[in-house]
């Protein structure tokens, strides 16, 4: 299972244009159940175009951040926005600039992939004259050609995955949010995803998360380590010729 349009090696980590205004604007953001805080004084900024990884071990605040952004969960307290948009009082907006792909990516059994992926263009609101177009560009994308006409029930988990971010893209936001994008994937797959990711660089901001350092090192152009809710520290790749090192020296 090939992409042929990313064949080529991923571009270098090159830092992300200069822009007044970042993607995604996080302002001391907490996030509190009862008595434990998920999610502490969050303060971060994420620039337009560029691959941004949330690193951390398990339950350190990744997906509540995620949530957070994609209008799931609310702030306790902070304020959080998308493009300058509130997260809070502009959700619906929000939600039209973002894709989001959960760790364990829910599809619609019963639905072929070109019906699952017809229906999420019409759920984000696109024209139906606009809706064929959107699917054949996102399976074209994704590589999703052979299985197009398949259940999802039948794919693979790499054609789960590719389907799941299919969806996420169909209506092209300004920003894709992947939880954990290449769990539960083969080697090849894997390298795959990785230069996928790489390729959205630029036309989309990509936010994704992983607890596995050589998956952030090798798709972030910016990583942000996270521990316990806290942010620990946000290095730019290009300036980080020992990954681990830094890591364990915050953590």
């Amino acid at each position: 299972m090939t992409i042929s349009s990313i064949d080529a090696a991923p571009p270098d980590h090159a830092p992300a244009r200069a822009t007044d205004a970042p993607a995604i604007s996080a302002v001391s953001v907490s996030k509190r159940y009862g008595s434990v805080t998920a999610l502490d004084r969050l303060t971060l900024d994420i620039r337009r175009g560029e691959v941004f990884g949330l690193l951390g071990p398990n339950g350190s605040g990744k997906t509540t951040f995620m949530r957070l952004l994609a209008g799931y969960l609310l702030p306790s307290a902070g304020r959080l926005t998308v493009a300058g948009l509130d997260t809070v009082r502009d959700s619906l907006a929000v939600r039209r600039r973002i894709g989001y792909v959960p760790e364990s990516a829910p599809l619609y059994r019963q639905m072929r992939v070109g019906e699952f992926l017809a229906f999420m263009a019409r759920l984000r609101g696109l024209p139906e004259r606009m809706v064929a177009n959107a699917v054949e560009r996102v399976v074209d994308q994704l590589a999703l050609g052979a299985v197009v006409d398949k259940p999802t029930r039948a794919l693979s988990r790499g054609y789960r995955q590719r389907a799941a971010l299919a969806q996420a893209l169909i209506h092209d936001p300004d920003i894709l949010i992947l939880d954990e994008p290449t769990n539960g994937l083969d080697p090849r797959q894997i390298i795959e995803m990785r230069q996928l990711i790489r390729s959205f660089a630029g036309r989309h901001t990509v936010l994704m998360s992983s607890h596995i350092l050589s998956e952030v090192e090798k798709t972030s152009d910016r990583v942000a380590v996270l521990l316990n809710g806290r942010l620990l520290g946000v290095r730019a790749m290009a300036d980080t010729p020992d990954l681990e090192g830094w890591f364990l020296s915050l953590t």
